[in-house]
């Protein structure tokens, strides 16, 4: 063989390997890549899928649901706005297409959506679901409650944990949707509310910190996601299937930017993100309830479970409750 011959061969050898190395990391270029910016959280999974599935890396910014409005828009309006592909709350996404920053890109995927999960290229994909979790191995069977209205028992007292009610806004969406789809009077909801407060639960800022204190026992039962007893697994976590109620949630949805700085990159995303695969990550390792059909968290009894979307309140109203809440909370 000659010299030219084996340094051909060689490098050959070397790039052959590179591409092995390439495909099996997920390395892509620097410039093949989206940025992601979500109040979904544990999302890691469908990224490093994405990554691998297309070779486009994809670069995830948490926001919280308070601060996203205010820290998209602000970006936006200094042209500075960083976001390729847009995750959050319904009505967040409706003002900032209302300001200009959603494009009415829809995806080919959405077709195996309902049709009522597209707005004009804001995407519908699934239901931050709440409900009442708790500790399976320090609550009987007898004691799981079988109504929402349970929790105002005097053998909870001092023993529940939820978001903050006063200033937790999915936390306060969700208790004045209970007066709209569970109570029969708004007398009778504010009796619960009464009965809560009176049971004097532990406030935490979010949904996130609210599994901790039911796993340790410091409380036995709280307002909040089921998804933990996927994500928490193997912590000792489960659900009350509640007679005749269901778990409500705000729903949860996404768009491209219209500045979006890759464009193209984007549109892959959504379209994966909306794949029958990606949502069987996101139900299957995240917890979280999606809307594609089919497709449910391994949590016992949720394909049976009624879980609805529920009206996401404006800021002015979310101020008025969160203050109602104030005076209801502190009589307690």
């Amino acid at each position: 063989m000659t010299a030219g011959r084996k340094l051909f061969v060689a490098v050959a050898v070397v790039l052959c390997a590179a591409g092995m190395f390439f495909a099996q990391t997920g390395w892509v270029a620097a410039e093949s890549k989206v940025a992601f910016y979500a109040n979904i959280t544990s999302v890691e999974p469908i990224m490093d899928a994405f990554a691998k599935s297309s070779g486009i890396k994809g670069e995830y910014t948490r926001i919280s649901t308070a601060k996203f409005l205010s820290t998209v828009f602000t970006e936006f309006e200094a042209g500075k706005l960083m976001a390729d592909v847009i995750q959050a709350p319904l009505p967040v996404l409706e003002m900032l297409k209302e300001k200009g920053v959603i494009s009415s890109y829809v995806s080919p995927a959405a077709t195996t959506y309902p049709a009522w999960a597209n707005k004009d290229g804001i995407q519908l994909f699934g239901i931050e679901y709440v409900g009442l979790i708790y500790n399976k191995e320090l609550v009987k069977p007898a004691d799981v409650p079988k109504r929402y209205q349970d929790l105002t028992d005097p053998k909870w007292k001092d023993k529940i944990v939820m978001a903050n009610p006063t200033s937790h806004a999915t936390t306060i969406c969700w208790l004045v949707a209970l007066k709209d789809t569970v109570f029969t009077s708004e007398a009778e909801w504010r009796d619960f509310l009464k009965g809560l407060a009176a049971n004097n639960p532990m406030f935490v800022t979010s949904f996130g910190p609210t599994p901790a204190p039911i796993e340790s026992g410091e409380k036995l039962i709280g307002i909040s996601m089921p998804k933990y007893i996927v994500t928490k697994a193997p912590a000792p976590l489960d659900w009350a299937r509640l007679e005749n109620q269901p778990l409500m949630g705000t729903p949860r949805a996404m768009g491209i930017s219209t500045k979006a700085p890759h464009p193209e990159e984007a549109k892959k995303f959504v379209d994966y993100w909306l794949s029958k695969e990606a949502m069987t990550i996101l139900a299957k390792d995240v917890g979280e309830y999606v809307l594609a059909d089919g497709v449910f968290p391994p949590i016992d009894g949720m394909d049976r479970a009624k879980v609805i979307a529920i009206k996401e309140l404006s800021d002015d109203e979310i101020t008025k409750w969160g203050e109602d809440f104030k005076k209801i909370f502190a009589a307690k």
